[in-house]
């Protein structure tokens, strides 16, 4: 079930500008509003809302967490055969493919190149085929 802001909001856009899905609109300092088609129920929106104005899909408040504490991909790399899905599925630009190490060498692989910009909504390991990604 689709995370659900309660009339808690302040319309503070946090939630909106973080949601990598796009799910949440709303104007400043409005109450904002999750389409349920859109959301992913990664969390990030109840992860960083300072009002605590968001209940996950199960109806339960969420709390807000230190952004230093959200899940980052971490990246097997020796799974990994660099088919770019994870890097299509970040809608922050966070991650990249590596290049080759040597001349005539073919193994690649994803690398967070961005941690700052990532809020860890594990888009990027749902869309891994081999199960290279894992959020930590």
């Amino acid at each position: 079930m689709a995370y659900f802001i309660t009339e808690e909001c302040v319309g503070c856009t946090l939630c909106a500008r973080n949601c990598p899905a796009g799910a949440i609109t709303g104007k400043p300092k409005e109450r904002h509003v999750i389409d349920p088609d859109l959301c992913v129920e990664c969390g990030v929106c109840g992860r960083g809302c300072p009002k605590g104005a968001i209940l996950n899909g199960n109806g339960m408040p969420t709390f807000r967490t230190d952004r230093k504490k959200w899940a980052k991909p971490s990246v097997d790399i020796k799974s990994c055969y660099g088919c770019s899905l994870c890097v299509i599925n970040c809608h922050f630009d966070c991650l990249e493919i590596s290049m080759p190490k040597e001349k005539g060498d073919i193994k690649t692989y994803a690398v967070l190149t961005a941690p700052e910009k990532c809020v860890g909504c594990g888009l990027c390991q749902k869309a891994c085929p081999v199960d290279a990604i894992k959020m930590k």
